[in-house]
């Protein structure tokens, strides 16, 4: 049986910060589902269909990584409902800060209590990619700044058509 982990995200855009949670889920699990909410109760720069697409291009294009260990959809339904869908036993969370950790405590919390046979792994990325959130990269390149160090290059071209 395939160890198979779900990572549920705005991914508004995708960031190295997303990108280090994920290449360390490859080392514990056999295959990772990017899973992007399509939530109503959030403003979001991109749609789901083009986040999709940027993820694609960051994952597979930019970095190469293994197409048959990943696996990039949309949801809009609860992530535990997502997880027995597909068979996950797992659901993946990035921690940057302190600060995030009260918020994904009470997530872990409430999704153990929805289905109690689901554990939540929670990943830091590296540190020099802690501090990178994908609000701050939005406003950085809308002031006409340098964003390179906090994501791919096509992810890079996606943002600067958005705000050309």
């Amino acid at each position: 049986m395939k160890n198979i982990a779900i990572y549920p995200g705005t991914f508004d855009p995708i960031t190295f910060g997303h990108i280090d949670v994920i290449k360390k889920a490859l080392k514990l699990v056999d295959k990772i589902v990017v899973a992007v909410s399509d939530g109503n109760n959030k403003q979001y720069l991109f749609s789901s269909d083009e986040r999709l697409d940027i993820i694609k291009n960051a994952l597979f294009k930019d970095l190469n990584f293994d197409k048959k260990r990943i696996k990039i959809i949309t949801f809009k339904s609860l992530t535990t409902d997502l997880c027995k869908k597909n068979n996950s036993k797992v659901i993946l969370r990035g921690l940057r800060a302190v600060s995030d950790f009260e918020y994904e405590f009470q997530l872990a919390g409430m999704n153990r209590k929805l289905n109690n046979n689901i554990e939540t792994i929670f990943l830091m990325s590296d540190v020099e990619n802690q501090i990178i959130s994908s609000k701050f990269v939005k406003e950085i390149i809308s002031l006409g700044g340098d964003v390179k160090k906090f994501t791919t290059k096509s992810t890079i071209k996606s943002l600067k058509e958005k705000y050309d």
